[in-house]
């Protein structure tokens, strides 16, 4: 998907369909195997820039941002362009050093059908669920935990295409990041990590950002207020 202004909301929502001069990219089927160093060192990086020596939370911050890439590159073009790319795990290849839209390139053209049910299938089945498996397998990291970082990123990448569509007027676009919206979030593993299911959507569990040193709570906190340390109060996940 181009992620020029006319195209789409940005470079977060692109995927680059050429390999990256001089990157170090990796097919995410290699990670979902074993080959787990990219993601042990991304999860190593994302402590170092948050000050924290809590690993679960670094893992957690990890997760929720390639689960936003994930859903953003495959909505994105759902809702623009009516079709979803393959992104099958050993021809999408991950760079966790580089920014978006350079961290992710696909190797293949095939597009499916723009549904809901597409969607699922190669960002839900596809990544997310081994995805967790691999972030599991550094850091035990409780699943419930893990699936909301997964709706907390569907719900975001629904607000900003919200927003493009409001920016330039696109209600059919809207329509439609709605109607794929609200299908995604029906189904047993989404459904209960927050609501409402649109750009309001606030989580039923916490991310744990607040637990960064000077962090805070995020837009859609589970939380009114964070926790004290000392308290009584844990985090739901």
């Amino acid at each position: 998907m181009d992620g020029n202004e006319e195209a789409g909301p940005g470079g977060f929502f692109a995927l680059r369909t050429t390999p990256v001069p001089e990157g170090g990219h990796l097919a995410l089927a290699r990670l979902y195997a074993g080959e787990d160093a990219p993601l042990t060192g991304r999860i190593d990086t994302v402590a170092a820039r948050l000050g924290t020596t809590e690993r679960r939370v670094a893992a957690s911050v990890a997760h929720l941002g390639l689960a936003a890439r994930l859903w953003s590159t495959a909505l994105g073009s759902a809702v623009l362009s009516a079709g979803v790319p393959a992104l099958r795990a050993e021809d999408l290849h991950w760079d966790p050093r580089l920014p978006a839209p350079d961290d992710l390139w696909l190797d293949g053209r095939t597009v499916l059908p723009g549904s809901a049910a597409g969607i699922r299938d190669v960002v839900q089945y596809g990544h997310l669920v081994p995805l967790g498996e691999a972030v599991r397998r550094d850091t035990p990291v409780p699943l419930r935990l893990l699936w909301g970082n997964a709706g907390s990123a569907l719900a975001g990448a629904v607000r900003q295409l919200m927003v493009w569509a409001r920016t330039h007027g696109r209600p059919d676009a809207a329509a439609r990041t709605r109607a794929l919206a609200a299908e995604l979030f029906d189904h047993p593993d989404l459904r209960g990590t927050g609501a409402p299911h649109g750009p309001a959507y606030r989580r039923s569990t916490c991310c744990l950002y607040y637990r960064v040193p000077g962090g805070g709570l995020c837009g859609d906190c589970v939380f009114d207020e964070a926790p004290r340390p000392g308290t009584s109060r844990s985090d739901p996940a």
